[in-house]
């Protein structure tokens, strides 16, 4: 192979099927012992787990960091078949120390082995990126429909006009709508929990509708509990750490900030966040500044390209980490033709032109870069979808706030004292 370690991309590692093919292997809602044909649900994966250490002295370490556990439990039951365990499991010795009868041999699978590592990596970014594709598609859905749980008010399009009324009207805020995924799931979950008359914050069961509601409100429990895992699956950030809340990321995050709370921040001074350019070491404090150097510095017309493919908020991310590694990498994106320095390269695609367009989109569009080529790119975090800039831009104009609870919003209206000023000035 002519690729460095450096430029090397790992393929997808090819997991076994059963005999009906793909969907059969999705669809089965049980996962077999590695060595047997034992079956469990997916639901009960420690029966299975403890059937594999009874009978078979296998233990899986930390188990649960595996994003597929029955991808995981098929790729090995395939793997064992072809090579002796011992190949990729450590042996462990118990009673090492009694007669030779009463040893036992247990079998540890871990991620030391590189192989596993390896599979444990795929299976999580096969994850994180089905999980990331899910949510671009609703948030680009216009055909969502559900009722308000508070109001029995009808909603369609998009699903955020529904959480911004909620929140609106009703004080219940679950987040920003781009935070969700699986939406129809979480509203049905929640929906469940007041159909069966419990508080969706403190969970507590009461005897009828109006009690229930009357306790929301007067307790201010018009929002989720935190600490119910429940939900973990419907926010985006249970899945960028695999194996880790949103607690335990934000508890990160938190502890940073206290172990730096002793520092003398006396001559602080804030620096605009700058983000650079594509091509060269030029910085901008804004998105539009940046996109005005590289048209008029190297011809690339970054706007013009997003527009013209109509480039969604993730194919955005994918294009910057892609062109960011190829540049990187002293590689035009365009002929591959390798150069000796990042200047040498920039001359050429600018003489050439190949740095004006995109190569065919399948080189680019991949889920690798969805993860960035520099870990401090400014220039990802102000990527926008343009409907995004188009809809902030609608919902900040004329927004209401009204400070009482609105459980009879149309009531309020009626009787507010803003109609007869209404009259006096249309009567003017």
């Amino acid at each position: 192979s002519n690729r460095s370690n450096s430029e090397y991309i790992l393929e997808p590692l090819s997991l076994p099927e059963s005999p009906g093919g793909v969907a059969a292997v999705e669809e089965s809602p049980s996962v077999p012992c590695i060595f047997c044909e034992e079956c469990s649900p997916r639901a009960e994966q420690d029966q299975l787990l403890k059937h594999m250490i009874i009978e078979h002295k296998l233990v899986i370490a930390d188990i649960k960091l595996v994003a597929d556990f029955r991808r995981y439990i098929l790729y090995w039951k395939k793997r064992f078949t072809e090579q002796p365990i011992t190949d990729f499991c450590s042996v462990i010795r118990t009673n090492s120390e009694a007669p030779i009868e009463e040893q036992d041999n247990y079998f540890l699978l871990c991620d030391v082995l590189p192989e596993d590592r390896l599979l444990r990596e795929q299976l999580q970014q096969k994850r994180l990126r089905e999980i990331l594709e899910q949510q671009q598609r609703e948030r680009n859905d216009t055909s969502f429909h559900s009722i308000c749980m508070f109001c029995d008010k009808e909603f369609t399009g998009n699903r955020s006009v529904l959480f911004n009324h909620m929140a609106r009207d009703h004080a219940f805020n679950v987040g920003l709508p781009d935070n969700i995924v699986n939406c129809n799931e979480f509203l049905a979950a929640l929906q469940k929990k007041l159909d069966n008359l419990q508080c969706l914050y403190c969970e507590k069961i009461f005897r009828d509708k109006n009690t229930l509601k009357d306790h929301m409100r007067k307790k201010q429990h018009r929002r989720i509990n935190a600490k119910n895992t429940e939900y973990d699956r419907f926010y985006i950030i249970n899945y960028l750490e695999f194996g880790k809340s949103w607690e335990e990321v934000q508890s990160e995050d938190d502890r940073e900030l206290l172990d730096n709370v002793e520092e003398d921040w006396s001559d602080w001074e804030e620096h605009p966040v700058c983000a650079v350019c594509l091509f060269c070491e030029k910085q901008a404090d804004t998105t539009e500044k940046l996109c005005l150097h590289m048209k008029e510095a190297h011809g690339f017309d970054f706007l013009k390209i997003k527009t013209e493919h109509g480039l969604k908020f993730y194919q955005q991310v994918k294009l910057v980490n892609f062109i960011r590694r190829e540049i990187h990498q002293c590689r035009c994106y365009n002929c591959k033709e390798m150069f000796q320095s990042k200047t040498e390269l920039i001359n050429h695609m600018e003489i050439t032109k190949h740095i004006t367009f995109l190569p065919t989109k399948s080189t680019w569009d991949q889920p690798q870069y969805y993860f960035p080529t520099y870990e401090n790119d400014t220039l990802l975090c102000t990527l926008s979808d343009s409907e995004d800039e188009l809809t902030a831009k609608d919902q900040s104009e004329d927004v209401p706030v009204i400070s009482e609870d609105l459980s009879d919003l149309e009531a309020l209206r009626q009787s507010s004292v803003l109609n007869q000023l209404l009259r006096e000035e249309n009567s003017d």
